[in-house]
């Protein structure tokens, strides 16, 4: 599995390449008409209960526009903020702050979005079961956003389609089941295999070969259940499939090892942050 990193060159490059798409072709011609190089102090602050994320974002963002621009932290990525609670402090010139305010805010309220989602959803499956994230993300932003994942509690699924094989119903559509996991296992190489199945004839088509986890797709929760006792000891099992807050947790009380959730990366609400002088 890929492991996920926030080096600081690609939080820099992610900056200025936001930065530049807002600045385009002329920068900000309405701050710019601040010309007293006035030093002012800011607040950024939260509106709504939250996981704060993505704070490395939002201090490269100020600092990229003016490096004397002075940023601290006073809420750590992780954090969980009640409305009102003050994130961070922004002392420097009053032009400088109002330029990189969007973007800066734009990072903070997406990738905490995903955090605080991420989290809700482990709350409700519980320490036993875990949530994990897909490969339903956002073009170039998937680091990112699992990052969040992260910082919410729950755990990277393959970063991508070289990190573990994964049979799906397209694959087996195309292919015999069986003889799709026997090329897999032959073609191992260290990486897990995770086959993916809709029913239990495909499931007991496949018990006793060396595969890794069992992903059960849109199954009911009857169909689940007997699933997850007929393999419990020999696969690792996942569920997926639609699946929201409204129905997570019947589906971790059928003792599946971990739940897959496409919506905490690829329809998640922002936060509701604000800037306040």
């Amino acid at each position: 599995m890929s492991k996920i990193e926030l080096r600081e060159t690609f939080i820099k490059e992610r900056v200025k390449l936001a930065l530049a798409e807002d600045l385009y072709p002329y920068g900000d011609i309405t701050s710019n008409l601040l010309k007293n190089n006035k030093i002012i102090k800011a607040k950024i602050i939260s509106n709504q209960k939250a996981i704060v994320a993505g704070l490395l974002f939002t201090k490269q963002s100020f600092k990229q526009v003016d490096k004397k621009t002075k940023f601290i932290i006073k809420k750590k990525d992780g954090s969980s903020v009640q409305k009102n609670s003050v994130i961070a402090i922004i002392k420097g010139k009053a032009n400088s702050i109002l330029i990189a305010e969007r973007v800066a805010l734009n990072f903070l309220s997406h990738i905490s979005g995903i955090a605080t989602k991420t989290n809700q959803f482990v709350k409700l499956a519980g320490k036993m079961c875990k949530i994990c994230c897909t490969r339903k993300t956002l073009p170039n932003y998937r680091v990112i956003q699992k990052y969040a994942v992260k910082i919410g509690g729950g755990t990277n699924h393959r970063f991508n389609l070289s990190d573990e094989f994964l049979i799906k119903d397209n694959h087996i559509s195309s292919a015999d089941l069986k003889e799709l996991v026997s090329l897999a296992i032959e073609n191992k190489k260290g990486k897990k295999i995770t086959v993916e199945v809709d029913n239990l004839r495909q499931l007991k088509k496949i018990v006793g070969l060396k595969f890794d986890t069992v992903l059960f797709d849109n199954m009911s929760i009857k169909n689940l259940r007997a699933g997850v006792k007929f393999v419990k000891n020999d696969y690792e099992t996942e569920a997926s499939g639609n699946i929201n807050l409204k129905t997570v947790k019947s589906i971790a009380r059928t003792g599946v090892n971990r739940i897959s959730v496409g919506s905490i990366t690829h329809s998640t609400s922002a936060i509701d942050f604000k800037l306040e002088i």
